[in-house]
């Protein structure tokens, strides 16, 4: 499996030219880790991935680096294994998630945080919005009969969400064949819908439990 890391001009143990590789194939040392996740995990930058095949890779690369197999190695290697790890476990929590996955591709894009905004909301959804949060202060006043409105909604919005998550799945197989910037852009906006959407699920869903 390729792994390609961020490197010095030479490796940093035997002095000879570098490559985008995990271990120096001159002395076999560890290298400097790159921050970058697909190329941390070798992996095309796609929307799409396998993810049997990430599972596989991640691993395969929590073998290699563990820190323990580098206690009786030198201090730099003991450090970029420590540095490879916490970036592993990181870059694995984001990609294996669909929506993780596409905010951080638009944030290296250059794209801004994806956030819950009403702008990209229709106005008939802002209306329910509207009146789910004049439920949810019937429920919070003492009124239980609102308990099943809000269950009504919760199943709504949470509908929607899985609409979403099926057009999402649609603009990253459009991505992935065009690495169109203008589709970047309407993952973002589909996002934000999104998140707002999960916002509101998430708040019916406390009130519901408490």
């Amino acid at each position: 499996m390729e792994n390609r890391f961020q490197h010095a001009e030479e490796c940093w143990q035997c002095g000879t030219p570098a490559e985008n590789s995990l271990f120096c194939k001159y002395c076999h040392s560890l290298q400097k880790p790159r921050l970058d996740y697909y190329e941390f995990f070798g992996l095309e930058r796609k929307l799409n991935l396998d993810e049997d095949d990430l599972r596989r890779r991640f691993y395969d690369l929590s073998r290699l680096l563990h820190p323990d197999r580098y206690t009786r190695k030198p201090g730099t290697e003991q450090q970029y294994s420590l540095e490879a790890a916490a970036i592993l476990n990181d870059a694995y929590r984001i990609l294996r998630d669909p929506v993780s996955r596409a905010e951080y591709v638009l944030k290296q894009a250059g794209f801004e945080a994806v956030e819950p905004r009403s702008k990209n909301v229709d106005p008939e959804l802002l209306e329910e919005v509207f009146e789910l949060n004049m439920t949810l202060e019937e429920l919070r006043s003492g009124d239980d009969s609102a308990r099943a409105e809000l269950t009504v909604a919760r199943d709504k919005f949470t509908a929607m969400r899985e609409e979403m998550d099926r057009e999402l799945k649609n603009l990253f197989d459009e991505y992935d064949a065009s690495k169109s910037e203008h589709v970047l852009a309407d993952i973002r906006a589909l996002l934000d819908r999104r998140r707002y959407i999960q916002n509101l699920v998430a708040e019916v869903d406390k009130e519901l439990a408490a």
